[in-house]
């Protein structure tokens, strides 16, 4: 048997294997999801009320003692008759269609009904990007031929960050507000922050962090906030500063590209990386011994689970097992570690009951590049994304007919291709998906602006807060279960690393076709000086966080987990009382009417 043959087919497979652990899954748990949401608008909208009533974001008749910079731009917003007769900054609501409904008959209740559209919107969007969208660019990934860490650096960060794309972009060229540039800081903080918190309390688990996925991934976004502070401290993007965000990104594909090489650099490790068909030394593949017990039921790490294997496995095997070390991006090794978690509980369950392993031309089931999986849940799980299947259960039926107009809509107008007679059209459901996508961001941002318009919550604060979880908390959600299953570390290292995206893409592509394509030479404009400040908390937080996985020696456990959720609380709070202007002035107070 040729070793080198063998290691190259492996390679050639990885961006052909089929997910493990479904995206699906951030679809789970709706009502927690939902729960959250309401408490965390519910909150911030009882502290607005506090504030306002305090005359905290109000303007006194005396005027405001503000510093020299702030004097100048009141006198800046007093040249313009409007501003100067209202005195209050106009909101986006009004750059959307018209509400059936006013505003006073919102505050009588009617605004509930805009919360429930947000929160279908929020789902249509997890279903659209995780059944179409992610789907298309995985086929994409395979024909371009793209190593797992690029695709997982370009086209699966832009599956993830689709939603908050799309909301940056409508803020930039539909109301002009800071809610799009909102929504991407909030959804950065909601990622390192809940994420790692919610991980750490609820795996169940002490996950063993690699401190070099977190260490590339945390520099280069301290690097990318430290731009954007940089750029959109004097109120405007230029064309150059847009350009510059994105070309650092293109400098973290790279970083990507040659990860496995830089990381034995720092590491110190002389070893050839086995990616490119060179050696490896023994430690690499370390002696594995036979687990003591092992129970159905209990949250394994995914270095207990290659332990509890026989030392005589295959070459396939043993190629899975090194893919799965730290040699390889966070992508691999999450795709590498899922195979041989289902694999080997399989192997270990079947064992017990006494089923022999599923055996084909000599060879197991693994070794011919498969992966043993649970027909039931496969079963349940295309019940739940087709519109004519009535699934089993109680709650699955619930789950089934809220997302029926969705699947529906989307089943006739997008070509699934992941089924293999749809296969070939795969550009097609890209951009079918796309458009879908585009238009639920809209009508999500528009729900959302109302919403923070009939409660009285600035544009920016319900970006930073509401529109930002609502488009992460299916990612949380998501971690959470790859995390029980004992993939934390992947799980921690991705939802650092897909911020990356956010800031540079997110903010820098839509300034770039503002600036560069569709208005050569403009500016965009940032209304909010808060914003300026939010940012620089995103920082400390994400610096504090670093420095929290540190001190607890590169381990996520609950008291870790605690830390980071009471870190983004106080984000929350300091970032509406900033808006508020109870530190300082920085923006005049949002302007009411009752239409």
């Amino acid at each position: 048997m040729r070793i080198e043959s063998e290691q190259r087919d492996i390679m050639k497979k990885k961006c052909a294997i089929t997910k493990i652990f479904k995206v699906r899954k951030r679809r789970e748990l709706l009502c927690a999801q939902a729960g959250l949401l309401c408490s965390l608008l519910l909150g911030v909208w009882a502290m607005s009320e506090l504030l306002t009533q305090a005359g905290h974001g109000m303007i006194a008749d005396g005027g405001i003692n503000v510093d020299a910079h702030w004097g100048r731009r009141l006198m800046a917003l007093a040249q313009n008759n409007e501003t100067m007769e209202k005195n209050c900054t106009e909101p986006a609501v009004h750059e959307f269609p018209d509400d059936l409904f006013t505003n006073a008959e919102r505050k009588s209740g009617a605004v509930l009904l805009h919360i429930l559209a947000a929160l279908y919107m929020f789902l249509a969007l997890a279903i659209v990007c995780d059944d179409y969208f992610v789907t298309s660019l995985e086929k994409i990934c395979e024909k371009l031929d793209l190593s797992e860490d690029v695709a997982g650096a370009t086209f699966m960060a832009a599956g993830s960050s689709a939603p908050e794309l799309f909301a940056s972009v409508i803020g930039v060229f539909i109301t002009h507000g800071d809610v799009g540039v909102g929504t991407i800081v909030g959804s950065a903080v909601f990622n390192v922050l809940c994420i790692i918190g919610v991980c750490g309390i609820f795996a169940g688990q002490v996950v063993l962090l690699t401190w070099w996925a977190v260490f590339r991934d945390s520099l280069y976004y301290i690097l990318s906030v430290v731009a954007l502070i940089a750029f959109i401290y004097d109120e405007k993007i230029v064309w150059w500063e847009s350009l510059v965000l994105v070309l650092m990104y293109a400098g973290y594909i790279l970083i990507m590209k040659f990860n496995s090489t830089m990381q034995m650099f720092f590491s110190g490790k002389g070893n050839k990386n086995v990616a490119n068909g060179n050696a490896v030394s023994g430690n690499e593949l370390e002696d594995v011994k036979l687990s003591k017990r092992y129970t159905r039921g209990s949250v394994v790490m995914v270095d207990e689970i290659i332990n509890a294997s026989p030392p005589n496995y295959r070459f396939p095997e043993a190629g899975l097992r090194v893919m799965v070390t730290n040699h390889f991006g966070p992508k691999t090794r999450l795709r590498m570690a899922s195979r041989l978690i289902i694999t080997e509980r399989q192997k270990l369950v079947q064992g017990a009951n006494g089923v022999e392993v599923a055996v084909v031309d000599g060879k197991s089931d693994i070794e011919n590049g498969n992966v043993l999986e649970d027909k039931p849940s496969e079963e349940e799980d295309g019940e739940l994304t087709s519109p004519f299947t009535i699934p089993k259960g109680c709650m699955n039926k619930t789950k089934w007919l809220i997302s029926w107009p969705i699947l529906l809509l989307l089943f006739f107008t997008i070509p699934n291709c992941s089924r293999p007679r749809w296969e070939k059209y795969f550009m097609l459901s890209f951009i079918l998906s796309t458009v879908w996508i585009a238009v639920f961001s809209y009508f999500m941002v528009w729900m959302v602006t109302i919403i923070g318009y009939t409660l009285g919550i600035p544009d920016v604060i319900m970006g930073i807060t509401f529109l930002a979880a609502g488009t992460s908390v299916p990612d949380c959600i998501a971690s959470l279960i790859v995390a029980r299953q004992g993939l934390g570390d992947m799980a921690v290292s991705n939802s650092i690393g897909s911020n990356v995206f956010d800031i540079l893409v997110g903010l820098g592509l839509p300034w770039a076709l503002q600036t560069m394509a569709i208005s050569y030479g403009s500016v965009v404009m940032i209304n909010s000086r808060g914003l300026v400040y939010s940012v620089v908390l995103l920082l400390g937080s994400v610096a504090l966080t670093i420095l929290g996985i540190h001190i607890n020696k590169w381990k996520l456990d609950f008291k870790l987990g605690v830390y980071v959720l009471v870190l983004y609380a106080i984000f929350l709070c300091f970032s509406v009382m900033i808006e508020y202007n109870v530190f300082t002035f920085v923006n005049l107070p949002m302007c009411q009417e009752d239409h």
